[in-house]
């Protein structure tokens, strides 16, 4: 049996690795700023990838998210995950910039998986966030140690370096 990935939790406070359904975000069309600065409002679900001792001690003005999906609904924008074999990809960490996390009803089941996309991100007030955490009533936060390695994956994103030239292939 499967470890749970995640643990439910009913309270205000945020963490790193909440999981926060249906939040309004701002969706930003090719034409931004050529439109008087309007900018529409979405929903996505989201994970918060700010670090939990930043949110408790109120460092933030804004909290990082990153968009979260189920399987199928990522494959909608991106049907090239359907193909065989591309979500092995992904699980093994051979894909940039997105990350497979256990369903948290069925972490057995990996097509209840669920996958983040480090390449948006989205900064919100934490005030609406906890908002709607109230809102939202019992809901899920990655449980240790998946939280570390989230946080892991995440920074692994960012601190990637591209050379101009590497050394020679050896022979």
């Amino acid at each position: 049996m499967t470890k749970p990935f995640w643990c439910e939790v009913n309270e205000r406070k945020l963490a790193q690795g909440d999981l926060l359904n249906r939040c309004l975000v701002p969706v930003f069309k090719p034409d931004f700023g050529t439109n008087g600065g309007e900018v529409p409002v979405g929903e996505s679900d989201l994970i918060i990838i700010t670090q939990s001792c930043d949110l408790e001690n109120a460092k933030v003005d804004l909290v990082a998210l990153c968009p979260i999906y189920s399987l199928a609904e990522f494959e909608e924008g991106n049907p090239q995950y359907k193909k065989r074999g591309e979500w092995e990809k992904v699980r093994k960490g051979r894909v940039e910039g997105l990350h497979l996390l256990g369903s948290p009803a069925t972490p057995d089941d990996n097509q209840g998986a669920l996958v983040v996309d480090f390449g948006q991100i989205f900064s919100l007030p934490p005030a609406y966030l906890e908002k709607r955490a109230e809102e939202l009533g019992p809901r899920w936060r990655l449980d240790s140690p998946f939280l570390e390695h989230f946080s892991q994956a995440f920074a692994r994103y960012f601190m990637r370096v591209g050379l101009p030239s590497s050394i020679p292939t050896f022979k």
